[in-house]
């Protein structure tokens, strides 16, 4: 099997474990009564963190295998798999203006990852590391800030899980620089940057869960999906010296395909306003009327093995 072939498989799977783990966190948001970030007292939500640590060192492998220019864009087949996954293992179906905006987003993430350019990639200074890592935790703060005065559930989640993708996306760069450093010998200084990664690591995992919760699947997931490589590439456009390809062409065509992937999302947050605007609300007096027959809506909806 050659090295190209292993990455895409790698890169298959991991996508997989991915989506799998989004679809589990949904659940425990939908269905739990617990703590809305780290609801740590439920097995499912652990089995999602193993799920996402199992798709982290998948895509590791592949990058160690194969380029970065196919191994990234095959991250964003985490929601085209998401979708179908969820409609057969929990019975969520997603609707059509839904499927429309995944793969807008999709498709919009892959074009700009083609084209970017990662060679004769500037390194930062640890100084210039550390004010990245302040500013990054700052932004992060910031948007978890505004997700809280926000009434509706929808656009609040989306700014959660854009806040989320942005930890994520800090955390890919910062790995990415630390990897380079380890080839000569990781020195001291780079602890601090070491505690960066795993802070933005764990507030992109908390923010994800808090982002499922009276949102769904499909509107957080795309965010934190399209959001994490932007603000990657973002960063490394703007302080590592990498460009696009094809020089002003390329430009203009990947900031057609950001307008592509920004239009998925907006697409797929409408649609879950839209869906949350139908929705029957529960009276209390509905659900004091599912107690005593034994069921509740979120019982009812929700696999055993998620409880």
């Amino acid at each position: 099997m050659s090295a190209l072939v292993l990455a895409v498989l790698l890169s298959l799977v991991s996508a997989v474990a991915y989506a799998a783990a989004a679809i589990v966190q949904e659940r425990v948001a939908a269905s739990g009564p617990g703590s809305t970030y780290a609801p740590v007292r439920r097995p499912a939500w652990w089995g999602s963190v193993t799920l996402n640590g199992l798709g982290a060192t998948l895509h590791v492998a592949a990058l160690a295998c194969g380029p970065l220019t196919l191994v990234q864009p095959m991250g964003a087949l985490t929601i085209v798999f998401a979708l179908p996954m969820s409609a057969v293992l929990v019975r969520r179906r997603a609707g059509a203006a839904a499927w429309r905006g995944a793969v807008m987003a999709t498709a919009g993430l892959a074009g700009l990852l083609v084209l970017t350019n990662g060679a004769g990639a500037d390194d930062l200074a640890t100084g210039s590391r550390l004010v990245l890592a302040a500013s990054g935790f700052g932004a992060v703060a910031a948007l978890f800030v505004a997700s809280k005065a926000l009434r509706r559930a929808a656009t609040r989640s989306v700014l959660l899980a854009t806040a989320a993708g942005g930890a994520f996306g800090l955390a890919s760069v910062f790995t990415k620089s630390v990897a380079e450093d380890w080839q000569s010998g990781l020195p001291l200084s780079e602890l601090p940057v070491l505690f960066a990664i795993a802070g933005f690591a764990i507030s992109g995992l908390l923010l994800s869960q808090a982002s499922y919760r009276g949102a769904g699947l499909a509107a957080p997931l795309a965010t934190v999906t399209v959001v994490n490589p932007v603000v990657a590439a973002a960063i490394g456009l703007t302080l590592f010296g990498e460009s696009f390809r094809y020089g002003t062409a390329g430009t203009a065509v990947a900031l057609g395909f950001g307008v592509v992937a920004a239009g998925g999302l907006i697409l797929l947050t409408t649609e879950r306003l839209s869906a949350a605007h139908h929705d029957k609300p529960v009276l209390a007096s509905d659900t004091a009327s599912a107690g005593r027959q034994g069921d509740s809506p979120d019982q009812t909806a929700t696999p055993p093995a998620l409880r």
